[in-house]
């Protein structure tokens, strides 16, 4: 069945009203406790306190509630509804299952149709992305057997075409898709359900973009988008929408799109409590994502939560993604053995450990190693998108070892890539690896063209490693035409974006151009890392740690967790004290 391509699907509310999703309403609100005996002696009842909190969308809060008046008595099948939706949106999915499938018979025990189906509905797609096929499968077919023997006409219909539809995307028929999507969207529109509209959109997005449609298609996943960011869709159904996106976005190379709805969707899942709408695979792509951005400790973070939830569910290949990413940051922060062993880890996992083991080769000046790696690698990969990742490390290794031809024609396919796709992304990383062949060729006053217009691309991508990494290129062809002071001052530039990165292999790179003042700065005051150096300036000033986040562009946990570690470093206890160091050791 092939539902994997909606990203991570969520359960919908109940929709009332034009053109916004709202919590479903409870046929019992208006007489909300009065059946209890709890509310008749004046107590609290979590079940009224359940709904209040799933209405101001305090998840965490809801479920627990919820599920404390599920344990002094059975809840009735719209609060079960209620609690499996809060379950899932808290990342408890066993517990979401198990409460759709008593609510699902719940309904049906009352003679409500539309929900038990929807329910049904809901519990089969969700065991199918879990990789609980047959299951899943079963829960769906029963919800399409119960709407045609009951010859019901709702808007359950449109949710019961997604899979078909998804199989038709899945199997090679990308317009049959399209139309079966289109149809989708017309169900939704009869019985304004903001949800299916969306999910129509996305799936005639999907589409369009798989026919070869990219411009067309991208057009329908913002609109899809636009549903989410405004309140029109429902929290369980925007993690669909937001994760296909991403994937579809991916696969035509447009990061840059990927970017903005990350940051707009992270602002709008802040605003409500311990929301988890995406699961998994889509937690490595936003890893990747915050890693683009500069935002190397959420970046970690978000890699280490992925590796947390997917270790739940036994030989899902996401895994192997998870620990890929997590050994990834590791290498770009100098942490040899860590990223070692997480390479390792994604291999055991089925996933390949390639080109960043063979980077990884190259740092350790392992160079025999790192080539033949990449060469079998390059050779074995298919696909434009991984062997895009695969020709970056291949020309960095090739240009190490000499190879100045072999680079240049992985740059002619790079080129090639780029062409195909209106992508500033691939604009970039094929400027950078022309720029570089150049470079090596002998070429220096070519080459700082071509890395004049990658460092415009990467900074266009909001890139600053990357960018950073071009100033580097850069400094040293701007070092070969003569022009010294261009050149450090690129290299200051990048020296800066490492640092507060903590990128400690580039860094070294950059000290070895700066030659007597690049050994100077290698001493650190105290042991402490770049990004606590940062930290400490920042706290010097009197910046508080929401401020330093704000500033740095990372999260108020990991700025403790800097602030944490330099405080047993320093071996103070205050801000005073850290403030008092920073200036008798000249670090402000």
């Amino acid at each position: 069945m092939g539902v994997p391509a909606l990203g991570v699907c969520a359960p919908r509310t109940i929709l009332r009203g034009r053109g916004r999703a709202r919590a479903a309403e409870c046929p019992y609100a208006a007489c909300a406790g009065s059946s209890s005996a709890g509310a008749l002696m004046g107590t609290v009842d979590p079940r009224k306190q359940g709904r209040e909190a799933y209405e101001r969308r305090a998840w965490r809060d809801a479920y627990e509630q919820l599920s404390a008046a599920d344990r002094q008595a059975p809840l009735r099948a719209d609060d079960l509804d209620w609690l499996a939706r809060a379950a899932y949106l808290v990342g408890s999915v066993d517990a979401a299952t198990e409460t759709w499938e008593r609510a699902h018979h719940a309904f049906l025990d009352r003679g409500d149709v539309a929900p038990a189906v929807r329910c049904a509905f809901w519990l089969g797609l969700t065991l199918v992305l879990r990789g609980e096929h047959a299951r899943g499968g079963g829960w769906l077919a029963r919800a399409q057997h119960i709407l045609e023997n009951t010859a019901l006409d709702c808007v359950e219909q449109g949710y019961l075409r997604i899979p078909m539809a998804l199989r038709a995307l899945g199997g090679g028929d990308p317009e049959g898709a399209r139309r079966s999507f289109v149809e989708i969207t017309e169900i939704a529109d009869r019985f304004d359900d903001a949800d299916l509209r969306a999910l129509g959109r996305l799936g005639e997005g999907q589409s369009l973009v798989a026919q070869g449609r990219a411009t067309q298609g991208v057009v329908m996943l913002d609109e899809a988008m636009v549903a989410v960011t405004t309140g029109e869709v429902s929290p369980v159904a925007s993690g669909i929408i937001y994760c296909a996106v991403i994937l579809a976005c991916r696969g035509i190379f447009d990061l840059r799109r990927v970017q903005e709805w990350t940051v707009a969707l992270s602002r709008w899942c802040a605003t409500q409590q311990d929301l988890k709408p995406y699961r998994g695979q889509c937690m490595v792509h936003r890893s990747e994502i915050m890693q683009l951005r500069g935002e190397w400790s959420d970046a970690m973070d978000e890699a280490r939560q992925a590796c947390e939830h997917l270790s739940a569910l036994p030989g899902d290949p996401a895994m192997g993604m998870a620990l890929y990413q997590r050994a990834e940051l590791l290498r770009l922060r100098g942490e040899i053995s860590r990223a070692e062993s997480c390479y390792r880890e994604a291999r055991a996992w089925g996933h390949s450990a390639q080109p960043g083991l063979a980077l990884l080769r190259l740092a350790q000046a392992r160079l025999d190693d790192a080539t033949a790696a990449i060469r079998r690698t390059l050779v074995e990969t298919e696909g434009a998108e991984e062997r895009l990742r695969v020709l970056i490390g291949y020309v960095e290794i090739e240009l190490a070892a000499g190879g100045v031809e072999d680079a240049q024609m992985a740059v002619d396919e790079l080129g090639k890539i780029a062409a195909d796709f209106d992508s500033p992304y691939l604009r970039a990383v094929a400027a950078y690896a022309h720029g570089s062949v150049l470079l090596a060729a002998g070429d220096p006053e070519a080459a700082c063209i071509a890395l004049r217009r990658a460092w415009a691309a990467w900074h266009e991508n909001d890139a600053p490693y990357e960018a950073a990494r071009v100033r580097l290129q850069m400094a040293r062809a701007y070092r070969q035409v003569g022009d010294h002071d261009t050149a450090e001052m690129e290299l200051e530039a990048a020296r800066r974006v490492f640092e507060r990165l903590g990128a400690v292999p580039a860094l070294e790179q950059v000290w070895e151009l700066m030659g007597q003042r690049g050994r100077a700065a290698r001493t650190s005051p105290g042991g402490l890392t770049p990004r606590e150096i940062e930290v400490l300036r920042l706290i010097a000033t009197g910046a508080s740690n929401q401020q330093i986040a704000d500033s740095l562009v990372i999260s108020d946990k990991t700025v403790a967790r800097h602030v944490s570690n330099m405080f047993t470093k320093l071996g103070v206890s205050s801000r005073a004290a850290a403030t008092a160091y920073a200036y008798e050791h000249n670090l402000v």
